[in-house]
C-alpha cells in the first residue's frame, strides 16, 4: 500500500468515527466459486472501542469534503481541517486489501456531500457495486445513503449493500434548520421511503421469481445526535416509535453529542458526551423493541426525561406502583416480563417451569431472575419479602440504587438487561 492511500485512510478513517450506525445484524452471504469471503447470518464479529463504540468494520469515508455547513459536523466545509478523498478504485482496492488480511469482515461507508447529493452517492454505488460484481465481494457492506439522493441511486445502493442507513441527525426538523439551514427531513424521509418500499417491492418479487436478488436484506437503520439542541427524551423516543412503524427499520442509534466545534456558540458547551443519557435512551428504545413498551409509556409529558439513575423499565415501575406485586405462579407473561429483574428469557422460564409446580424464590433464582431487584414487585411461594406496596416507591429506588454503587464501586453502566 503506498504512501498517499495511507495518508488519506488516515484521514478520512478519522473522520468518520463519529458515525456510529454501523453495527452489524444477521444476514448470510455464501461463499461462491471465484468470489471472495462470506457474511454469517450470526452477524459480524466486533470489537468495540472503550465507549462502546463498533471499530470491526472498515469505517471509511469516500471524502470529508463536503458542501454542508453544518454547526455538528467536523466536516463542515468552513472547518479548517486536512481533506482527502478516494477513487472509486482506491476504495475498492483498500477494501478487498484488508478483507483478505483478515483485518476487516465488512465495510461502512459513508461520505460528505460534493457537488449534489446523486453526484456524492452515485460515487458511493459505484465502489459498492464493483465489489459485488467484479470482485464478487460477499463480505458485509454497510452503506450511509446520502439524503436528497434520488429513486433510482437509492435503489442500486439496496442491491448492493447489506444495510442502508439515512440519518436524522437532528430529532426535530426546526432544530436541524438551526444547526444545519442547508439540510430538512424531507429528503432524509424520502430515501428511507425508497429503501422501505423496495424492501416490500423485492420482497414480493421473491415470491414470484427464486432468482430476485436480494435488497438491503439487513434493511435500514438511523442515527440521531443526543444532547446538541434542547429535544427531550420523550420528543426523541416518539420520532424513533414513529421509525420503528417501517417494516425495514432495524434501528435507531443515539449518538452523544461530541463537541467537535466548540467555537460554534449554537452549540452547547460540553466537557464530554452525554453517554449516561446515551445508554438509557438504547434501554428504552430496547424496551420498545423487545418488550412492547410504548414511548409512551416509557415517558410522559410530566416525566419528558429518562432518570440518569436507574434503567427505564425500573424507572416505569417506581411510577406505577398500583401494577405491582405480580403474582409469578398465575400472571400472564406480559406481565411479568415487566418486572425489573426479570428479563425475557426469564419471564418464558417461569411460564414454562410452572406447569410443575408452584415456583418460590429459590427456584427463580435458578431460573435467572434477579431477586434483590424484582422482590419488591412480585409475589411467589413462601414469599416474605417485602413489596412496592408495602413500602414507598422512593424508597425501594433508594435501596436499589445504593445496592448498585454498593456491589459496584464504579462510574461504568450497566449494559445487563433487565
Amino acid at each position: 500500500m503506498n504512501e498517499q492511500i495511507i495518508n488519506k485512510l488516515a484521514t478520512l478513517a478519522e473522520s468518520a468515527k463519529y458515525d456510529v450506525s454501523c453495527s452489524s445484524s444477521g444476514v448470510g452471504r455464501k461463499s461462491k466459486v471465484g468470489g471472495i469471503g462470506s457474511t454469517s447470518s450470526s452477524g459480524i464479529c466486533h470489537t468495540f472501542t472503550e465507549d462502546g463504540r463498533c471499530v470491526s468494520l472498515l469505517k471509511i469515508m469516500m471524502t470529508n469534503y463536503c458542501m454542508y455547513d453544518c454547526a455538528y459536523c467536523i466536516s463542515r466545509k468552513s472547518n479548517d481541517i486536512k481533506r482527502a478523498s478516494f477513487s472509486v478504485k482506491e476504495l475498492v482496492e483498500l477494501t478487498l486489501e484488508f478483507y483478505k488480511r483478515n483485518y476487516i469482515e465488512g465495510l461502512f461507508l459513508s461520505s460528505g456531500v460534493v457537488k449534489s447529493p446523486d453526484h456524492t452517492m452515485e460515487r458511493m454505488v459505484r465502489v459498492i457495486k464493483e465489489l459485488r460484481t467484479v470482485h464478487k465481494y460477499n463480505g458485509y457492506i454497510h452503506m450511509k445513503s446520502i439524503p436528497g439522493a434520488s429513486k433510482e441511486l437509492v435503489t442500486q445502493a439496496g442491491l448492493y449493500a447489506d444495510r442502508l442507513s439515512v440519518n436524522i441527525e437532528i430529532p426535530t426538523e426546526k432544530n436541524l434548520k438551526f444547526l444545519a439551514p442547508e439540510k430538512d427531513h424531507k429528503s432524509v424521509f424520502a430515501p428511507m421511503k425508497y429503501i422501505q418500499n423496495g424492501v416490500l417491492e423485492y420482497k414480493e418479487e421473491k415470491k414470484k421469481y427464486k432468482s430476485t436478488p436480494k435488497f438491503t436484506p439487513a434493511g435500514q437503520s438511523t442515527q440521531m445526535i443526543i444532547g446538541a439542541t434542547n429535544e427531550t427524551d420523550q420528543d426523541i423516543l416518539k420520532v424513533s416509535s414513529l421509525l420503528y412503524m417501517q417494516s425495514s427499520m432495524r434501528r435507531v442509534y443515539y449518538s452523544g453529542f461530541i463537541p467537535v466545534n466548540p467555537y460554534d456558540n449554537r452549540l452547547p458547551a460540553l466537557q464530554q458526551a452525554p453517554l449516561v443519557r446515551e445508554n438509557r435512551l438504547y434501554q428504552a428504545d430496547w424496551l420498545m423493541r423487545f418488550y412492547h413498551f410504548t414511548a409512551d409509556e416509557i415517558i410522559d409529558d410530566t416525566n419528558p426525561n429518562l432518570d440518569l439513575e436507574v434503567d427505564p423499565k425500573l424507572s416505569w415501575a417506581l411510577r406505577h406502583p398500583e401494577m405491582f406485586p405480580v403474582d409469578v405462579n398465575t400472571a400472564e407473561y406480559r406481565q411479568i416480563v415487566r418486572v425489573p429483574g426479570i428479563g425475557i428469557k426469564s419471564a418464558k422460564l417461569i411460564i414454562a417451569s410452572r406447569k410443575f409446580g408452584k415456583l418460590d424464590r429459590y427456584q427463580l433464582k435458578k431460573i435467572g431472575v434477579i431477586i434483590k431487584r424484582a422482590q419488591y414487585f412480585i409475589t411467589c411461594r413462601n414469599s416474605s419479602g417485602t413489596t412496592i406496596n408495602e413500602i414507598k416507591p422512593e424508597f425501594v429506588k433508594k435501596i436499589l440504587v445504593n445496592k448498585k454503587h454498593t456491589s459496584q464501586n464504579t462510574n461504568q453502566i450497566s449494559l445487563i438487561f433487565p
